[in-house]
């Protein structure tokens, strides 16, 4: 589901933003953003933040998690937990507070922070854009004949 979100976003002139409390997550430039500041983030824990918000609404299984950050392989209790953790600090969060990812014991894992999403032009495509807004088109073109040729002069 991840990699239809990346493949999607990838040839696509917009991204997807998510703005949850001073923290920005730009799925297609694989940014966080804490204000003006990005912040490192490791791919994988990157790909179980993103699946997390964008699956706010519900809560996210072991499998869905595996089939969406790991692509289907096994990984250990300890690895998933992790990466979980390491999303959590990076996000100010701890396993005890859990107010952005919370742990629905027996069920899986679910954002629980508000969120908002925005799709956003990229910046090359709004770049091209602003150049050429500047000099507005004329609604009927204007033709103008430059002849080359002398132009003869009428015989009387």
């Amino acid at each position: 589901m991840l990699q239809a979100l990346a493949a999607e976003t990838r040839g696509a002139s917009h991204k997807l933003l998510f703005f949850f409390e001073d923290y920005v997550l730009d799925t297609a430039r694989r940014e966080l953003r804490r204000g003006s500041e990005r912040l490192l983030i490791e791919p994988q824990v990157f790909d179980l933040l993103a699946f997390l918000v964008k699956n706010r609404e519900r809560v996210v299984s072991k499998d869905d998690l595996l089939a969406a950050v790991w692509g289907g392989r096994i990984v250990s209790e300890s690895t998933l937990a992790s990466r979980i953790n390491a999303a959590r600090r990076v996000i100010g969060d701890t396993g005890e507070q859990q107010r952005l990812i919370r742990t629905i014991i027996g069920k899986g894992v679910r954002f629980v922070g508000e969120a908002h999403e925005r799709q956003d032009f990229d910046q090359s495509a709004s770049r091209l854009g602003s150049r050429w807004s500047c000099c507005p088109l004329p609604i009927s073109p204007v033709i103008r004949s430059w002849s080359i040729w002398p132009m003869a002069s009428p015989t009387t």
